[in-house]
């Protein structure tokens, strides 16, 4: 079993559906709601079940000792740009992989945009990083979004189908998307590359049923696990919502059973 492996069954070893909590969002739009407490809440989602959390570099010295003895990993998020800048949606990268093997990481991640006019650097740099991963033995999650300046697009499943399967041929371990609304259209995603495909959290949502259904779809069609950011880090009792994400995600629920769930 080759290091990369054995990472790869670290972060899949509640099950065999990944349950990750990006916390990597104060860069982008600064300490919101949620994430002004960061040991607290690393902490309080580790014990919802959480696999892993993302965060950059500079954090995880606070969050080390709240990663629940190794139930929860790290994983170092490499790329970043802020919403104050000329073009938020242009990333860059900010670490390295050897850096992530330095601090502990299990994996590292990297946000790639889709349709504007750094999508090019953002690739190279992907590629590059893809390799270093390669070298090292360590999993690489690409996050990857469709921002070609049309809304809908972001949703479109030929085209997040199309994002997936960039990042399966740079070189991605496990791939991130939006969810594109239905099982039926979900499945052109998953069943169009070979390796672990999961959904983004979007944005804040006010009902936990909703949340709930999405992730049980995506499940349905093929997903292999979720990453929901600011859905768990600024709800009212995150432990309480990481751990009814962690039944729908490893149970196979009716959907009675499933409304059930989302009122405890």
């Amino acid at each position: 079993m080759t290091g990369k492996e054995m990472r790869l069954n670290k972060l899949f070893k509640h099950s065999q559906r990944l349950f990750t909590v990006p916390m990597d969002h104060g860069i982008t739009i600064g300490p919101v709601a949620g994430l002004t407490d960061m040991p607290g809440m690393v902490k309080m989602v580790a014990e919802g079940g959480a696999d892993a959390v993302i965060v950059h570099k500079g954090l995880v010295k606070q969050i080390a000792g709240d990663l629940n003895a190794g139930k929860c990993e790290l994983i170092v998020h490499l790329s970043a740009s802020t919403a104050l800048g000329p073009v938020p949606n242009s990333k860059e990268l900010v670490s390295s992989v050897e850096h992530a093997i330095k601090l502990g990481a299990t994996a590292v991640s990297v946000h790639v945009n889709l349709g504007g006019d750094s999508e090019g650097s953002m690739l190279k740099d992907m590629g590059k990083v893809a390799e270093y991963c390669d070298q090292w033995g360590m999993p690489l999650l690409a996050m990857m979004y469709v921002r070609d300046g049309i809304k809908e697009n972001e949703y479109d499943p030929v085209k997040i189908k199309h994002a997936a399967r960039v990042a399966e041929e740079i070189g991605a371990d496990i791939i991130k998307v939006n969810y594109t609304g239905s099982v039926e259209t979900f499945q052109e995603v998953t069943q169009a590359v070979k390796v672990p495909v999961i959904i983004a959290g979007g944005q804040k949502v006010n009902s936990t049923y909703d949340l709930l259904v999405m992730i049980d779809d995506a499940i349905k069609a093929g997903a292999k696990g979720v990453s929901i950011g600011r859905n768990v880090f600024q709800h009212h009792n995150p432990t309480h919502l990481a751990r009814l994400i962690r039944r729908v995600i490893d149970e196979d629920m009716p959907r009675e059973k499933l409304k059930e769930v989302a009122e405890l």
